[in-house]
């Protein structure tokens, strides 16, 4: 069955109910005030079939100047609105109003209907759909046909029907395919039931015994039923009124305006950019920490404004802002909010949001505003590159890619493949992708870091590797920079040795001197493999500069030394040897115990205690209680 969302837009008692229950047969007044006072307060819903097979939801939205918050709740999610128009009071401020505000959020398509026909005569009919051209012009609705309804006799309503079907083949397709999301208008519990929320759902899909997130907090909960227009479905897709049944959560931790989501979908944020453009007719200007109103989805957020281009916004103007929020909340790219002031609460224009979870800015910043003004015309491509140019040093991934942009996973892969191609993105390990610009500034971070200390210590094989990775990857995990270092060395610029890293071309080019102290060292730590002496008597059992000794002693670390702790030092082979017999022990047995190693090398438990240390550390042996098992790699 096909789907769509109307939306009445109108001043107070102009007569939307009585219209929608001309057309359903239902009344949407559901409050025993609204029934007393004869005006809706609260936004109202039900449903009716269309010509063609479609399945029309309908959201009566008040039209009172004091419920306007409950308006722009219930407007944001629909496809076609119903501008309602009274003939025996024609055009009032809060039709203008409305207007205004179904401009702001960019709803393109709508019938402007009127109402109580019958109680006017023709000419004042006349001059009535004068004043409402006048007004329509230059807005959506500006060509939209005008028909006039008597919602009692209901003349007129038929081939209002009529024309509404007509309507289905020209809006534009919502995104099935994106991560769900639907903004919460209504939350109450039905006995034996629990938890229900009602929504448009703006994106994607979603089916009974889905995980679902409650934003901008972070509760997961799961969707124990749902029903669109009253029947129970197992999948609910874009574009259709759904009502929720949750597991999981109490209605006292819901409030209307939070969002249900793909969980780790969107990014919590108390600030957001966007292009506010205000109305030619509003009634006053922005300045900069102007305190302000702004209406996204079916919630109302206080925020202060910072205008990064200009110091004010007049009416009918535009700029790049930044509303700094008082409370978190959750947006995405390319959605569009209302902007009322503070006190007293006045439309004022709207905005489309650019950058959904920014950083902080200070006004006037010519490359903030460069960045946002190709962010605001840049498709998927643009933006993505953008975010990996500004978010390189943290190596983002592809699900935190994801919960930035509100794109499934596999969108955001196929726009990487499409930089890679490009060569603009590099692929660290599959999962994790920096920019171009961000990989060639690390490659010189790092060369000048190898050598400066080459120019240091000429004589030693290279830096520590893990003394560069600290120095040079602040935010990287741990395996991400060992992949992102082979690939260096996979492209000739570094070296690695053991646990040492060195330009490609790096060589040690020690004296003759030097030379023969380094095989005096060596014939010592040779000839007692397994204890040795300290590096301390070593040195001091040599004749030379204590200072060329250090040299020496430095270019044979991590070569043909190895440094297990402080004052222990290994000779290589009496490491690789150590290995060697390991291996051979766990051919017949499940552990190695510290005493049945000290037994397999002949040593003392301070030896072997320290080998089996360093051995833990490079991950080739794992503690197990008192004992050693092999790590799996091995």
């Amino acid at each position: 069955m096909k789907h769509l969302i109307i939306g009445t837009a109108g001043h107070i008692d102009h007569g939307k109910t009585t219209l929608i229950q001309a057309l359903t047969g239902r009344n949407t007044d559901r409050l025993k005030e609204e029934m007393k006072r004869g005006i809706s307060i609260e936004l109202g819903f039900t449903h009716f079939d269309l010509p063609g097979g479609i399945r029309a939801g309908i959201i009566d939205v008040p039209g009172h100047e004091r419920f306007i918050r409950h308006m722009l709740a219930g407007v944001g999610g629909i496809d076609l609105v119903m501008l309602v128009i009274a003939a025996d009071e024609g055009v009032m401020a809060q039709t203008k109003e409305h207007l205004d505000i179904l401009q702001m959020l960019s709803i393109k398509q709508g019938i402007v209907v009127i109402t109580k026909a019958d109680l006017v005569d023709p000419e004042w009919l006349e001059m009535v759909k004068e004043d409402i051209k006048e007004n329509l012009e230059g807005t959506f609705l500006e060509s939209a046909p005008v028909m006039d309804v008597d919602s009692v006799s209901k003349r007129g309503i038929n081939e209002l029907i009529e024309k509404l079907a007509g309507y289905y083949d020209e809006m534009d397709a919502r995104d099935e395919k994106a991560p769900f999301r639907m903004p919460v208008d209504r939350v109450f519990t039905i006995t034996g039931f629990g938890t229900v929320v009602t929504g448009t759902l703006t994106e994607g899909s979603v089916k009974t015994e889905d995980t679902v997130q409650l934003f901008p907090g972070d509760q997961e909960v799961r969707i124990r039923n749902i029903q669109v227009h009253g029947e129970t479905v197992k999948e609910a897709f874009a574009g259709q009124r759904v009502a929720i049944n949750l597991s999981g959560v109490k209605k006292d931790h819901i409030n209307r305006g939070d969002y249900l989501a793909k969980p780790k979908s969107m990014k919590p944020t108390m600030m957001v950019d966007g292009r506010l453009t205000l109305l030619k007719n509003a009634p006053r200007g922005l300045k900069q920490r102007d305190r302000v109103r702004i209406y996204h989805g079916a919630s109302e957020i206080l925020a202060r404004l910072v205008i990064l281009e200009q110091e004010t916004i007049e009416q009918g103007e535009s700029a790049l802002v930044q509303f700094r929020l008082e409370e978190t909340s959750v947006f995405k790219k390319g959605d569009r909010i209302v902007v009322r002031f503070y006190s007293p609460m006045e439309t004022l224009g709207g905005a489309t949001i650019i950058e959904p979870s920014p950083d902080k800015h200070k006004a006037m910043r010519q490359d903030i505003i460069d960045l946002l003004t190709a962010k605001e015309s840049g498709g998927p491509e643009a933006d993505l590159e953008q975010a990996l140019q500004k978010n390189s040093p943290d190596f983002p991934n592809i699900s935190s890619l994801s919960k930035t942009f509100g794109y499934e996973e596999s969108d955001i892969q196929a726009t990487i493949n499409a930089l890679q191609e490009q060569n603009l993105v590099y692929d660290i390990d599959g999962n994790h992708y920096i920019h171009r610009d961000y990989y060639e500034s690390l490659v010189d971070h790092i060369t000048t870091h190898l050598l400066n200390y080459h120019k240091s210590h000429p004589l030693r094989q290279g830096m520590a590797k893990e003394e560069l990775k600290s120095r040079v990857f602040k935010n990287a995990q741990n395996r991400v920079a060992d992949k992102l270092l082979d690939k260096l060395v996979g492209e000739n610029i570094i070296l690695i040795t053991g646990s040492y890293v060195s330009m490609a071309d790096f060589t040690v080019k020690p004296t003759p001197e030097q030379k023969e102290i380094a095989a005096m060292l060596e014939n010592m730590y040779l000839e007692s493999l397994y204890s040795p002496p300290k590096l301390e008597d070593a040195k001091a059992t040599i004749k030379g500069k204590e200072k060329v000794i250090q040299q020496v002693v430095e270019m044979m670390m991590g070569d043909k030394l190895i440094r297990l702790q402080k004052d222990i030092v290994l000779h290589r082979k009496a490491y690789e040897g150590a290995k060697e017999k390991i291996r051979e022990h766990f051919r017949n047995n499940e552990t190695l115990s510290v005493a049945e190693f000290r037994d397999l090398l002949g040593t003392s438990r301070k030896f072997a205690v320290a080998i089996l240390e360093y051995l833990d550390q490079e991950r080739f042996t794992k503690r197990q209680d008192d004992n050693r098992v092999l790590t799996e790699k091995q």
